[in-house]
């Protein structure tokens, strides 16, 4: 067993009972728990794309672009982020916000905490495609909640065009992908590491083709499947095996991991896989591959390729931000120029209170700035974003504990499955609520499908920074684990010379309706049963719920607009005013002053158009938005709908330096 399989083997250990639900959640980007668009306070389907170990409860609606719910994928709208430069000051900055419900962070001797954690955040990207050409592989949230299909191989003997045929009975473009339906026929047909501590649980010896393979895990004893992810690489980080997952930070139990998890992170490490020309092995270990006739290959993660250098030398000439290797998709052994990546950021994991699902020290919301990346090709990328929670407590030693530790007629396991524990009184023994398949635990989330989009002309050299709009529609209890509507980041200090990119999305079928599943169902709110609604307009004080009218206003009159969603030039401070209150629905007050932005945007007019619903029900629910330099001042806003005593105080504030 190599030392790699410790690394978040780490799993101490998590004394939980099955009753532990609710217990990470994305908010921005809005994380999907593997819902998709469902009217219900539950999801349909947890087995859907990944396996979040979460309430039913949580997640988010996947985005509308209209005013109406739709099951078409097309009408979908995935949230677009500009992304970084070439350049060192051109950053380009998503605040990422989440929530975990069993606390995190923390040390011994200052803070003490009740357990141990690890938070780490991944995105996976690719170049995107029209809609209309999506492909097996392509990344897609689907429009159906049912869980794509897997068949798995006939026998050891298989070729590579029965292969081929599995994969294309299988793969149907109606349903979510996130990971390849390769991806996890390599996970379902490569042997399991054996060399892990699975304590007294019994995994399956044979998955059909003979022997216990990497679907088999202490958490996922039976094998469950959940969409096309593997169970055994979700489980256990770095893994030892290549991925698609790229790594953005961790946040480890204590600052001194950092240097093994940064080290070891397939970011900057090359990790082997065996190549048979079925297109999937049997063999985990490189001996075990070359002694069966298979060719070991070292695979390297990357940012993209860079398949305009096309041999050794050209791609080197570029310089060590690129290298020439096997990339980590690849079916075959075929050498590529590759854009490196980093190593991921890493530091001590925030503190946050236990059994609490809320916020960070002094109340405010756990948060990561995630600077995106640049991709030099120029392309529009199609990605998902993850983040896994690891938590255990002390129960034994994390670093020392493999298989050599499991259960079995001569050893027996550290931890026991609801042990019964003698207090010293005549049969009075108490027992313990451990479910050893969930000691030692892993939860996650994922975002629904977004674009990093490259920066339009002349917004080179400038920080971006992105300002969205968290929550769905409800009181607290409906949709709890989520939250009520709010603006993140809330309070944004930024620079002068710094941008802003205002845009959010919504659903329209948040409805929480039932099943309900142990909450609440309902979504007590203003305007049509089941919609996100937003807006922004101006007022003087974070105190008032009255927008100050437009000619005492100093929000939109002065900042410079670098880059709005219809693309035209030309726009007023009153046309923005009104393009942000309406969320888009209106671009101009007046045709006739409009006729410098183009046709389009004219008829887009407040006098062209239907009326406004006072409450935005005929308003989109996602606004693509817009980029604004704002001058030196504070700035104060709300969202005139979400605005009543069940769920007061949407708003928020830009300090500009």
């Amino acid at each position: 067993m190599e030392p790699s399989t410790f690394a978040w083997t780490s799993l101490v250990v998590f004394m939980c009972t099955s009753l532990a639900t609710a217990d990470i959640y994305f908010h921005i980007p809005r994380g999907s728990n593997n819902r998709l668009n469902e009217k219900s306070a539950a999801r349909k389907n947890a087995n859907r794309m990944f396996d979040s170990q979460n309430n039913n409860r949580g997640g988010y609606n996947v985005g509308d672009s209209g005013s109406a719910a739709s099951t078409n994928e097309t009408q979908q709208y995935r949230m677009k982020y500009f992304q970084s430069d070439s350049s060192a000051a051109g950053k380009s900055v998503l605040t990422v916000e989440w929530t975990n419900q069993h606390g995190c962070g923390g040390n011994e001797d200052s803070n003490p905490q009740k357990q141990n954690c690890i938070l780490v955040l991944q995105y996976a990207c690719q170049d995107d495609v029209d809609d209309a050409r999506g492909q097996a592989d392509t990344f897609r949230n689907g429009k159906t909640t049912q869980t794509a299909k897997y068949s798995k191989p006939g026998s050891l003997t298989e070729t590579k065009s029965q292969k081929d045929n599995r994969k294309s009975g299988d793969v149907s473009l109606d349903k979510g992908l996130h990971e390849s339906w390769d991806w996890y026929n390599k996970c379902y047909t490569r042997q399991r590491n054996k060399g892990l501590f699975t304590a007294d649980q019994n995994l399956k010896a044979n998955n059909g083709l003979g022997y216990s393979s990497a679907i088999y895990t202490r958490q996922n004893p039976n094998g469950n499947r959940y969409g096309y992810e593997c169970p055994e690489e979700r489980d256990y980080y770095p893994y030892w095996h290549p991925t698609m997952w790229k790594d953005i930070a961790v946040m480890a139990e204590n600052a001194s991991m950092c240097s093994y998890y940064t080290s070891k992170s397939f970011n900057v490490q090359p990790y082997g896989e065996c190549l048979e020309n079925k297109g999937w092995s049997k063999w985990r270990t490189q001996e075990e591959c070359q002694s069966n006739s298979g060719t070991w290959i070292l695979k390297h993660n990357y940012l993209e390729k860079a398949t305009q250098y096309k041999n050794q030398g050209s791609c080197e000439q570029q310089g060590n931000k690129y290298v020439w290797g096997v990339p980590s998709d690849a079916a075959g052994n075929e050498l590529q120029c590759l854009v490196k990546l980093s190593a991921p950021d890493c530091f001590e994991a925030p503190w946050s209170r236990s059994n609490h699902l809320g916020n960070g020290v002094d109340g405010k919301a756990l948060t990561y700035d995630w600077t995106l990346p640049y991709f030099p090709s120029g392309k529009t990328q199609r990605c998902v974003l993850r983040i896994r929670y690891n938590i255990s407590t002390d129960d034994y030693d994390p670093h020392h504990t493999d298989h050599t530790k499991n259960n079995d007629i001569l050893t027996f396991s550290p931890v026991q499955q609801n042990p019964y524990i003698d207090i010293g009184g005549r049969s009075s023994a108490l027992r313990l609520a451990i479910n050893t398949a969930q000691y030692g635990r892993v939860f996650q989330d994922r975002s629904h499908v977004f674009q990093l989009r490259p920066r339009p002309a002349g917004l080179q050299g400038a920080r971006i920074f992105n300002l969205n709009v968290r929550g769905k529609r409800g009181n607290i209890v409906q949709v709890y684990p989520a939250v009520e509507y709010d603006f993140a980041p809330t309070r944004l200090e930024i620079k002068e010379g710094d941008l802003v990119h205002i845009q959010w999305t919504g659903s329209n079928s948040h409805n929480n309706g039932n099943p309900a599943g142990d909450g609440q169902a309902g979504d007590a709110g203003e305007g049509t049963s089941g919609t996100d609604r937003n807006n922004m307009v101006e007022i003087l004080d974070p105190n008032d719920n009255y927008p100050v009218p437009f000619e005492q206003s100093t929000m939109w009159d002065t900042p410079v607009i670098k880059w709005i969603h219809h693309g035209k030039t030309g726009v007023q401070p009153k046309d923005l005013a009104v393009d942000l209150a309406s969320a888009g629905y209106y671009r101009c007050i007046r045709k006739t002053e409009c006729q410098a932005q183009g046709s389009i945007v004219s008829s887009f007019a407040v006098d062209q158009k239907p009326k406004l619903q006072s409450q935005l029900n005929n308003a989109p629910a996602s606004y693509e938005g817009v980029m604004l330099r704002f001058k030196k001042g504070t700035h104060h806003y709300m969202c005139t709908r979400n605005n009543n005593f069940t769920n007061r105080s949407q708003k928020g504030t830009i300090v500009v330096k």
